[in-house]
Order: C-alpha cells, then structure tokens, then sequence
C-alpha cells in the first residue's frame, strides 16, 4: 500500500520539531560532511542537508573523499583540516573503529540501535546509504531476465560485457557465475583453490571485457550501448537509463552490497552537531527521499515504507531487493586486499 504526502510530511514536521527544541549555538566552524559517492553529492545536500540546516539553523559544509584507510587516519591526526562526519565503506569504518580513528556512537542520541535495518548497527557507525552492484542489461536487447552465468554466456548471448576494474566483486560474481551459491561464496574464497577457480573464471572472460572504474564509466558504457550487459552500481543504472531514454534491467538476485556508514572522526569538536544530524537524516520519511531523488534507498526501518511503489523497484534497500543480495565480507577483504590486488593487477597486465 502506498504512503500518502500527509504521512511523510506529519514525519517531516515532526523530526524539525525535536531537532529545533534542541538547538545549539553553532560551533566555529561549518559541521562537515564527507561523502564516498561524488555523483551523489547534490541530492545529499538536497534531501539532507539543506533541510537539516533550514530546520535546526547549523550550517554544513559538504565534499568528497576517495576512500582509503590511510586516509582516515591521516585526517584523525590533522584535525586542523575539520573532518567531522565521515561516509565508509565496510573495510574503513571495521579498521577506522578498530583503530581508534572514530567516535564510538550513543545511540540513544539518534534513535537507538533498535531504530535502524541490522545491518547499518556498529558501535562506530550508522548505516548512510547501501552500495550495491547490480547486473545490468538493454532490454530493447535482451528480453527477459539474466544472470551472472548468462552474462559468461558470449555463445548464446553475444557483445561485450563491462566490468568494474578491481578485484573486490569480480572474483563472488566469477564464482556465482560458475555455479558457487551465494551462501557458500567466502567459503570457496577462503580456500587457495577456490581462489584459482576464481581467477579460471574471470580467464573466460577477459576477451570479451569492457572496464569501468567509476560509477560515471559504468553509466557511459552502458548508455552508449558498448556492452550488453554490465556489473554496475544500482543507481548508476537508473542514471544511464534516464540520460539515454533505454530501457535497462536490474538483475537484484546475487547482486553485491556494502554498506556505506556515517562516522565521526575522533576529536572532532562538533559532535553533538554531528549526533544531531545522524537523528535527522535516519528519520524514515527523510530517508524515502534519497529513493525518488538518487535511487538510494535509506537503511531506517521504515524508510521503504514511504517510497512510492514505482521508485521501490529501484531502491538497494526494498525488502525484495534486498533477500536476493551477497554482502560483501568486510573481515575476507581485510585480511585478502592486498594480495589479490596485486595478483588482480598482474593478471591484468599478463
């Protein structure tokens, strides 16, 4: 059942009201938001931030960063630079907590912990928005549904296939390919031969393989119509599709998730700024909105609640979409990255 506009805006209205009965006097300086997502950047400020600062009157300055654990902690000691909230992947917010780089959360300042999907609970972040690499093809095309061994499939399905260049996801989506069950993924990959088998996999392939590195790539490939199937991020998908009129598919079974987190970098001195921005932007009807402006679905329990029907289709976060996902292993990646980085990078070159 779809959630009418006085729904959503009694929520609105209500989070402004808790938010404004606690006003602060504004810190120094700007709070700051770092984001992981450069495309996104106008619908964060869009949804979030404008109407964070419209209702509790702190202003907000936005970037971006590239991501990267070194990174973080670089920024942890130059606090002069005035990182406050910053978006991770999995692999930066498990070793920035682990590290002492970010603020451990009191989460009865944003809800409680009991407020938010599973997922998006750790004692250093909350769940900001879901990443997820999806399978992607023109239904003008290719009619009905695919998969990834549709996708090795040059035989029956000819053309060009697109891929992210990196190793992390190319080597679960080889082995779903190869007839490995989502379940069962990390257990083949934890294992040497598992590992080959991977790699075996991805040699099929290569032939036939367009790169993309960003989600801007992903979408150009795919409007242009270089490929006829690609891995791509979800909402580089919905963007290709409206900036070429085609009409893409989203194969959500065995797509790939991380969880993109909000933390606060440790010694920031705008913390309760900071805790008071995660309490708004986690209210579900503000949430809902990322669905129909950017494709991002929130990770509030709730949030799907007020996305309209047609937009729930194309968010990461639906429940539907979400049953059919393989989270990426943050704990496989940290302990793998490098190596099979660097055995990804060789295989490239050979």
């Amino acid at each position: 059942m779809s959630v009418g506009p006085t729904r959503c805006a009694r929520a609105l209205i209500g989070a402004a009201a808790l938010l404004a009965a606690s006003l602060v006097p504004a810190g120094a300086r700007d709070l700051s938001l770092m984001l992981r997502q450069p495309g996104l950047l106008a619908a964060w400020q869009a949804v979030f931030v404008a109407p964070f600062t419209a209702a509790t009157g702190i202003r907000v300055a936005s970037g971006v960063w590239a991501g990267g654990v070194d990174t973080l902690a670089q920024q942890a000691k130059a606090r002069e630079t005035g990182w406050d909230l910053v978006m991770m992947n999995g692999e930066e917010l498990a070793a920035g907590c682990a590290g002492g780089l970010l603020e451990k959360l009191d989460w009865s300042q944003i809800g409680g912990r009991e407020h938010y999907l599973p997922l998006a609970v750790s004692d250093c972040g909350v769940g900001a928005s879901l990443a997820s690499i999806v399978l992607a093809w023109d239904r003008d095309k290719l009619a009905g549904s695919a998969t990834w061994a549709d996708f090795w499939d040059v035989t029956r399905y000819p053309g060009k296939r697109g891929l992210h260049k990196g190793v992390q996801g190319n080597l679960e989506i080889a082995l779903m390919a190869d007839g490995v069950a989502p379940g069962d993924v990390y257990k083949v990959l934890g294992t040497s031969d598992g590992i080959d088998r991977a790699f075996r996999k991805l040699d099929q392939l290569r032939p036939y393989v367009v790169w993309w590195e960003t989600p801007e790539d992903a979408s150009r490939i795919l409007a242009s119509g270089d490929v006829l199937m690609s891995s791509a991020p979800s909402a580089a998908v919905g963007d290709a599709a409206r900036a070429a009129r085609r009409n893409f598919a989203i194969q959500w079974t065995d797509s790939l998730m991380d969880v993109l987190s909000w933390g606060i970098l440790k010694g920031s001195p705008q913390i309760r700024e900071a805790m008071q921005f995660l309490y708004f932007s986690g209210t579900p009807a503000v949430q809902a909105r990322l669905s129909v402006v950017a494709d991002e679905g929130g990770l509030a329990k709730g949030a799907s609640d007020f996305v309209p029907p047609e937009r729930a289709t194309l968010s990461p976060t639906s429940p539907a979409n979400l049953q059919g996902a393989l989270r990426l292993d943050v704990a496989f990646w940290q302990s793998n990255l490098v190596k099979l980085r660097q055995r990804f990078e060789a295989w490239l070159a050979h």
